[in-house]
């Protein structure tokens, strides 16, 4: 069974760019992640994936792919859609967090592949980027 996580994260940027909202992505980088290594702080990376900021965006099943500048350099973006830890508008912080796997932990028995939970509960060692004043209203997918 194909995940829900895909069809959460273009539900949710749908959103927001439909409220006119900036939609970021906040991910977690691994060796299948192709983003400018000098904006990766502490294994993750903030994007701004709004129209402005983006050329050719996909949200696919397996992953995200769009071009973006930065410091005025072209650079083409993967991310596998497997790393996106959250998804939320600059402008109130509201969107949706995810679970995402550890590379060097193995899949647990208790979860078919490409099943999600969705809890409200805070993710563990998950912090999400600083959010406007009024506070974050992100849900946590697992």
């Amino acid at each position: 069974m194909v995940s829900t996580k895909p069809y959460l994260v273009r539900a949710m940027y749908e959103w927001c760019v439909d409220q006119g909202f900036t939609p970021y992505l906040t991910v977690q980088v691994d060796q299948h992640t192709r983003v400018p290594s000098a904006y990766i702080r502490e294994g993750q990376i903030v994007l701004n994936v709004g129209p402005e900021a983006t050329h050719q965006l996909k949200i696919g099943n397996e992953q995200v792919t769009f071009q973006a500048r930065f410091n005025g350099v072209a650079h083409q973006i993967l991310v596998p859609i497997d790393n996106v830890a959250a998804i939320y508008a600059r402008e109130n912080g509201q969107g949706m967090a995810f679970e995402v796997p550890d590379a060097s932990e193995g899949m647990s028995a208790e979860k078919a592949p490409g099943s999600t939970e969705i809890s409200a509960e805070p993710l563990d060692g998950y912090s999400p980027p600083p959010s406007p004043p009024r506070g974050s209203h992100l849900r946590v997918i697992k």
